[in-house]
């Protein structure tokens, strides 16, 4: 958040003074040229009142827990921003504990063994080490006057009382933070992450706006508010302001964010836990393009201008008949959606064959196929609610034939079987054109990259 909102001119004393440092076994690296930096998200409450624990829907438990990890690449130039957020069910291998799930690091052995886990798993050297508290991330929501955000599925969580039909909200900070930390959605922690990027990509676009930096009341309390809840390593401490100075030009438009590639979504592990498990080659190939600082996203000038953004890449895969369009680019991958199958047709078996191949496409189906009360259906239908036509355009693209059909009136993507078009074929969502060298094929993860740009509401 402090990239490029231009706060050389604080007094370095008080920045000083205002975060706290952690022995992190960072490599810390100067604070010119290529870096990356990890980012974790603690979830402190142990100072909490009881008040403030109802406040929040925290429950009484006490401690510490990593409920968000990001790798943040600095490019060479000080041009770009790249973040990859790492799932924290990703079941992997914590040096000295055996496989465990990759936030609990952190609860092992702090911020060293967080960045020693990380470093194994990516490939990449971890130069610095910031964590911030959470839940005074309520407090940055505040200062900057709350945070914009669109849901395109109802969320209705019980635990943090959240409740939002599809649609634009500017939320407060309690609620942002419900916003960004609920599961309550059928993909869990992924849709978790798509939120916590969006969130971080409209404050960005906040704290960079004049509104904050022609008023220095407001800058001041967006500072003071986000330096209280930042834990560095030491030499980010002395240095951060510095570091930053070098990044007082980047734009919405230079940050961009991705999320690592999976293979398993519905891993059980062996201790009984439901994890996930990167897609290995897909995650080697990616954190290379990050280490060898090639950027994941180069926007056009329409989408840096646009109101929407362009579509992040091309389609390789689409149908070659019915309405779905051929001829717009799809942005989303099929193992970031989650798919009901429903029958038709008055065909037995139909519905679970049709899951059994959209699955093997690589979608996610997580409930048993249904029947429509109507069996008459010919055509096979994609159904989806306003504002999840990217998705339902990628789900087109792997039915041939099939018809789109926006419907307010169902909450997620839904494939209506019919007596014909209901074959399935796995698509892929290919890098844009020139952003990767033609010895460095586009990793899988690319698909899934947007800048800050494409992630913020538009009302």
């Amino acid at each position: 958040m402090l990239i490029g909102s231009g706060i050389a001119w604080v007094a370095p004393n008080y920045a000083l003074n205002r975060i706290h440092s952690v022995d992190a076994g960072t490599s810390e690296a100067e604070s010119t040229g290529a870096m990356n930096i990890l980012l974790v998200g603690v979830d402190k409450r142990d100072n909490l009142t009881r008040r403030q624990q109802n406040q929040l829907h925290l429950g009484r438990d006490v401690g510490q827990r990593t409920d968000t990890m990001m790798v943040i690449h600095l490019s060479e130039d000080h041009r770009k921003v790249t973040v990859v957020s790492l799932p924290r069910d990703t079941w992997t291998t914590i040096p000295g504990k055996g496989e465990h799930k990759i936030n609990s690091a952190y609860q092992f052995g702090g911020a060293k063994l967080a960045v020693k886990t990380v470093e194994q798993a990516t490939g990449l050297r971890i130069n610095h080490y910031v964590e911030v508290n959470v839940l005074g991330f309520i407090d940055v929501v505040e200062s900057l006057g709350g945070v914009t955000v669109c849901t395109p599925v109802p969320i209705d969580d019980p635990k943090t009382k959240l409740n939002l039909q599809p649609g634009t909200y500017t939320l407060d900070g309690v609620n942002a933070l419900a916003y960004a930390r609920t599961r309550a959605t059928a993909r869990s922690d992924l849709d978790r992450i798509d939120r916590q990027q969006q969130v971080i990509s409209a404050l960005l676009g906040k704290a960079l706006s004049g509104g904050t930096l022609a008023n220095p009341a407001k800058l001041a309390g967006f500072l003071d508010s986000t330096f209280k809840t930042l834990t560095v390593d030491a030499a980010l401490q002395k240095d951060l302001l510095g570091m930053v100075n070098q990044f007082k030009d980047v734009s919405t438009d230079d940050v961009s964010f991705a999320t690592v590639p999976l293979a398993d979504v519905n891993y059980h592990a062996p201790t009984g836990e439901s994890a996930v498990l990167w897609d290995k080659p897909a995650a080697r190939d990616l954190f290379q393009r990050i280490d060898a600082d090639q950027p994941l996203v180069k926007p056009s000038a329409k989408a840096s201008a646009s109101a929407s953004g362009s579509p992040a890449a091309p389609v390789s895969a689409a149908p070659s008949s019915g309405p779905s369009p051929a001829t717009t680019a799809l942005t989303i991958p099929p193992g970031r959606i989650s798919v009901k199958v429903l029958n038709g047709t008055l065909i037995t078996g139909l519905g679970a064959t049709t899951k059994a191949r959209l699955v093997e496409a690589g979608f996610m189906v997580p409930s048993a196929p249904g029947d429509t009360a109507r069996r008459d259906f010919a055509t096979t239908v994609v159904r989806y609610p306003p504002g999840r036509e990217d998705s339902a355009r990628t789900v087109a693209a792997a039915i041939p034939g099939a018809e789109l059909r926006e419907q307010p009136d169902v909450t997620g993507i839904e494939v209506v079987v019919g007596q014909k078009n209901h074959d399935v074929k796995k698509v892929t969502v290919a890098a844009p054109e020139g952003s990767a060298t033609p010895s460095a094929p586009a990793p899988q993860a690319t698909p899934s990259a947007r800048t800050a740009t494409q992630n913020i509401c538009k009302k």
